[in-house]
């Protein structure tokens, strides 16, 4: 499963979520996420928005390329990265939340792919000409995070009732920032630009060990915040496909308010 143009790539995230449908997998959360963000960068192509639309469109088809194969390899039973392999393995998982899933997913890809993404469309030299549309295709999947736990919350009463009794699931969330998350993506491409072919392959490792900590933080937040977890996906009602299917309308509805 491999795309050539950002039209391929929502091709291939619909495939994706169909099976994940079809198969009464989680794994469609993400995808449904994943594919209306990029319908909205697609979108913003030719309207000035970008700097430079050809080297966006060429970024977000490598970003989307590396999760593409990640998802390959995972139903082909072959070895990915431990932060995808975390993510993928805990679509199994019946405890946790529509958005532990949805973090697991978004950690392993912004953390550790996007700045892999960042460093192959440029280089040491021009890298700092990519910055600014680096932090606007983080501010398109910002304007879904900043929001999406309001949002589930819609869905799930039982979140929005607990939200309004604790503040630890708001910690939690804070913990995963989107402008954190940016932050060290861009810091990590700047690092791999300037790296040799065995340097960059040691910086990967060493960064997708550092992601695939914060994963294992997302599945165990700690006692309190697992407890309340567990009230929430009590609360969950309905099964992996009609979840996705409600997301893939929320986030449509989002979208087209922005």
């Amino acid at each position: 499963m491999t795309a050539k143009t950002i039209n391929e790539v929502i091709e291939n995230l619909e495939q994706i979520i169909q099976q994940s449908i079809k198969e009464e997998s989680t794994l469609g959360y993400f995808a449904a996420l994943y594919q209306n963000v990029t319908i909205n960068i697609k979108e913003k192509i030719g309207t000035n928005y970008f700097d430079d639309d050809k080297r966006m469109e060429q970024l977000d088809v490598i970003f989307a390329n590396r999760y593409l194969a990640a998802y390959s390899k995972y139903k082909e039973e072959k070895e990915v990265t431990k932060s995808w392999a975390i993510a993928f393995k805990s679509s199994t998982n019946s405890m946790l939340i529509v958005l532990q899933h949805l973090l697991l997913g978004m950690n392993a890809h912004i953390n550790l792919d996007l700045g892999i993404a960042a460093s192959e469309v440029t280089d040491a030299k021009t890298i700092k000409l990519l910055e600014s549309d680096f932090n606007k295709i983080n501010e398109l999947l910002a304007t879904l995070v900043g929001e999406v736990q309001k949002d589930l919350a819609e869905i799930w009463p039982t979140l929005l009732k607990i939200l309004k009794f604790t503040k630890k699931v708001d910690d939690f969330l804070i913990n995963f920032s989107m402008k954190l998350a940016r932050d060290k993506a861009w810091e990590f491409a700047n690092q791999l630009v300037k790296g040799d072919g065995e340097q960059k392959e040691k910086l990967i490792e060493l960064k997708d060990l550092e992601v695939s900590k914060l994963s294992e933080k997302i599945i165990n937040p700690g006692i309190l915040v697992k407890l309340l977890f567990i009230i929430i996906r009590i609360g969950e009602r309905g099964k992996p496909s009609d979840k996705t299917k409600k997301l893939e309308k929320l986030i449509e509805n989002k979208l087209n308010n922005h």
